[in-house]
């Protein structure tokens, strides 16, 4: 009986360490099934890790940040965020989506479909993140002393805009990563 009593008296702490002491109401899941993390960064910073790079501006250089859409030739919507500096470089992140997914013709969302499908077999055989890497015709959208991106997903863009706008309104520096 004394040796019962003395083994559950060793083993009620490892016991109380064993248990899960995670909330069962809590509703918050983390930012483990969002594309992007945004979170603090270094001070007086605003930091991107962007797909094909990175980028780090100071907040005091920053003069304007916006965003903005337009049709381009008539094909596909770019959805653009743009962040200026004092100096001579500007950032551009944007996304991409084909006209033709918000007509009304089926046989153009069957062409988009289509094209999707060959881009993403064409990035497979290559290895190349085809969907991702940013579009230029040379030499007409050569853009000299700009840094470019391109996100997937228009949530990420609004999600990049907020980080941006929030850390240089705030003073704050923070770190915004995408996961595409």
């Amino acid at each position: 009986m004394k040796l019962l009593l003395i083994l559950s008296l060793l083993l009620l702490p490892v016991i109380g360490l064993a248990q899960d002491t995670t909330n069962p109401n809590s509703t918050s899941t983390g930012q483990d099934d969002k594309p992007f993390q945004d979170s603090l960064g270094e001070k007086g910073f605003w930091q991107g890790s962007l797909p094909g790079g990175s980028y780090a501006v100071a907040l005091s250089r920053i003069t304007s940040i916006s965003k903005h859409e337009y049709l381009l030739d008539g094909n596909v919507i770019v959805t653009e965020v743009t962040i200026d500096t004092i100096g001579s470089t500007t950032l551009r992140v944007y996304q991409i989506t084909p006209a033709a997914q918000y007509g009304t013709l089926a046989a153009g969302r069957k062409i988009v479909e289509r094209g999707k499908d060959l881009l993403d077999r064409a990035g497979q055989r290559t290895g190349a993140d085809i969907a991702n890497m940013v579009q230029k015709q040379y030499p007409t959208t050569t853009h000299a002393k700009t840094i470019e991106f391109r996100v997937k997903d228009l949530g990420t863009l609004d999600a990049l805009l907020g980080s941006a706008r929030g850390s240089w309104i705030s003073g704050k520096g923070r770190k915004f990563v995408v996961n595409e």
